[in-house]
């Protein structure tokens, strides 16, 4: 049945939750990003600290068993859309930010490119069903996008706002 140690939570909150300068800068990503509660910052920082972990264990070991592992860990990173090319070091993971995180969820990917208002108007356009990656619609604003589906990220096809719009343009 598994371990029964190991928790099924893809978080770990912070280990001093009451220092000023971190809940400041909790606030503030919360705020730049749209993020609905700390627990969705709590797990792109938990995802970052197991990546980062994951890349100093590889530094540990010896040149020759490292350099198999390592590819592996990169190309995914790249795939991610994390990390800017499969050329990248270990040292470029480990100097990775929550904010390289927080970038890929789908969130905000729909507000960069424009479809919706703000961040928090992506998130109700994510919920309601009105977004969609190759056709699909994906109702979770914290899917992490990779790198190849970025650019099918757009509004579904059936959905209301789809119509409206078109509906608009013929009435021009």
């Amino acid at each position: 049945m598994g371990d029964p140690k190991k928790s099924r939570r893809k978080w770990q909150g912070p280990g001093h939750p009451w220092r000023k300068d971190v809940l400041e800068e909790e606030m503030r990503l919360l705020g730049e990003y749209g993020l609905r509660n700390k627990r969705e910052l709590w797990i792109a920082e938990s995802l970052l600290r197991d990546i980062r972990a994951r890349a100093r264990r590889l530094l540990a070991l010896p040149e020759e068993e490292r350099l198999p592992l390592e590819k592996p860990l990169v190309s995914r990173l790249y795939k991610l859309g994390i990390l800017p090319s499969e050329q990248s070091t270990l040292d470029e993971i480990l100097s990775l930010t929550v904010r390289q995180i927080l970038e890929r969820r789908l969130q905000t990917i729909v507000y960069r490119k424009g479809l919706a208002s703000s961040m928090y108007h992506a998130r109700q356009l994510i919920t309601h069903g009105h977004i969609a990656i190759g056709g699909r619609r994906v109702n979770s604003p914290g899917y992490l996008v990779q790198r190849h589906e970025e650019d099918l990220v757009g509004y579904y096809p059936l959905s209301p706002l789809v119509k409206a719009s078109q509906v608009a343009e013929k009435g021009e």
